[in-house]
């Protein structure tokens, strides 16, 4: 299996636990709360403990993402880090920023990755800097299970596809990231001063895909939002829209997704036929597909 498919695997599977704790309200109506700076921010609504005021940096997200990756994939990185401690001029900085971006890309650590582009777009001001950033921050935020740390990820996400959109407003990909954020801000019980309601959020994706009806990401994030808001006949919908894409190579988490939606509706057959599309796309990879047996036994009981 490739580092692709390991990484999709680990999406459909993780992304669970995010989508069921988004409060399902916050999809509908306006939730008040609490925001913080860029790097800090404040939570305690939606039954989640508060983080007042913790400040998240670099460091702090490097430590836990090494203990991840193990010593030898670390090595580099802690290379790179002493050089960058050392370095004094800007462009030297900057090129030692970037590459540490790169690394953490590398091993899938997108907390630091985050970090590190946020650096770069702070200095050089430049659209894709940005955008990266933001949609590392939403990644960071998808799969931390930190709650102290969650509210920065969002906090800087949100200022980051705003700052990539005053850049060039007509960019999609900033206003889907910018969408998902101000949906993922509400599970935290936060408010953005700026606005940024979860219904907001929903508008700029439904808008994006008014403009790109194939918008892969918007879509994605529509359904699994719809799912979560117990939707599941519009998420059948738009996951059904997906699959039927020629434009797209992997077509696993809609599958899975689908899936799940069917279950929710009581369509057990269904459930069990996309299921096994999930199956058979990860062929080579057998706890993948243990899983998912599990998941059919169990509709078949």
């Amino acid at each position: 299996m490739n580092t692709k498919q390991i990484v999709v695997v680990v999406a459909v599977l993780g992304v669970m636990g995010y989508l069921y704790s988004l409060p399902p309200k916050g999809l509908i109506k306006e939730d008040s709360g609490h925001t913080g700076g860029q790097q800090s921010a404040t939570a305690g609504q939606m039954g989640r403990p508060a983080a007042a005021n913790v400040k998240v940096d670099v460091k702090m997200v490097s430590e836990p993402a090494k203990a991840a990756i193990g010593p030898q994939a670390s090595a580099a990185i802690n290379d790179l880090e002493s050089q960058l401690s050392k370095a004094s001029a800007a462009t030297e900085k900057v090129a030692l920023q970037q590459e540490l971006a790169r690394k953490w890309d590398d091993v899938k650590q997108a907390a630091p990755a985050a970090f590190y582009y946020q650096a770069l777009a702070q200095s050089r001001n430049q659209f894709q800097d940005w955008l990266t950033a933001g949609n590392r921050f939403n990644d960071a935020y998808k799969f931390s299970q930190d709650t102290a740390m969650q509210p920065a990820f969002v906090t800087n996400a949100i200022q980051a596809f705003k700052a990539a959109r005053t850049l060039d407003a007509k960019k999609l990909d900033a206003q889907t990231g910018l969408g998902i954020a101000y949906v993922n801000q509400t599970s935290l019980g936060m408010m953005d001063p700026e606005g940024g309601s979860p219904m907001q959020g929903i508008t700029l994706l439904l808008d994006v895909v008014a403009k790109d009806p194939d918008n892969w990401n918007a879509n994605l994030n529509l359904g699994q939002f719809a799912m979560k808001s117990g939707q599941y006949q519009k998420a059948v919908d738009r996951f059904k829209k997906m699959i039927a894409q020629n434009n797209h190579n992997s077509k696993l988490e809609p599958y899975f997704y689908l899936a799940e939606s069917y279950k929710q509706l009581g369509m057990k057959q269904d459930a069990i036929a996309a299921y096994q599309q999930c199956k058979e796309m990860m062929s080579d990879d057998p706890a993948f597909g243990k899983r998912i047996d599990q998941f059919i036994t169990e509709l078949k009981n």
